[in-house]
């Protein structure tokens, strides 16, 4: 899986030490309000489409990108839903990472969803119902972004198990 080139600048002078990095995400809904999510290649795992904000790239533009690139389908990012920051992440690789994650509504313009890149093993539509498994953060930041609420949430707090 390829990292942006800048990155790779970065880490060949800090390694594996956590980074701090700009992320966007989408939740992107087709016409029979399906979501379109990824299983990614670095880890298995089912996920939001998304990725690394190049620096100095507008998000809404970077999102359209990132999905471009990923899935081979068009969006129209229309609303910042969330603004939260992931847990530190470590990669298969020894890198570790956390997110400010900017995570947007979108609108399916054109294009059939398919793998498009390295970075997915399979993408495909799901009914909000019938969701293949996500991580806690993941389904937070996609239940957000499917409530429709009209104001963007800036934290996330994960559920404790037995309060």
């Amino acid at each position: 899986m390829a990292i942006p080139s800048f990155l790779a600048d970065l880490r060949a002078l800090v390694g594996t030490r956590p980074l701090w990095l700009s992320g966007v995400a989408a939740v992107i809904v087709d016409g029979q309000g399906r979501v379109l999510l990824n299983r990614r290649s670095d880890n298995g795992r089912w996920a939001l489409i998304g990725g690394i904000l190049d620096p100095g790239e507008q998000p809404a533009e970077g999102l359209a990108r990132e999905v471009l690139e990923e899935t081979g389908v068009s969006v129209e990012p229309e609303r910042l839903t969330s603004v939260t920051v992931s847990p530190l992440l470590e990669y298969p690789n020894g890198d570790r990472a956390q997110y400010l994650d900017l995570t947007f509504r979108c609108r399916l313009l054109a294009g059939e969803a398919r793998v498009n890149d390295d970075e997915s093993l399979e993408v495909g539509w799901f009914a909000p119902d019938a969701l293949p498994p996500l991580d806690d953060y993941a389904r937070h930041r996609l239940a957000l972004a499917l409530a429709g609420a009209e104001h963007t949430v800036f934290s996330f707090e994960p559920q404790v198990s037995g309060s």
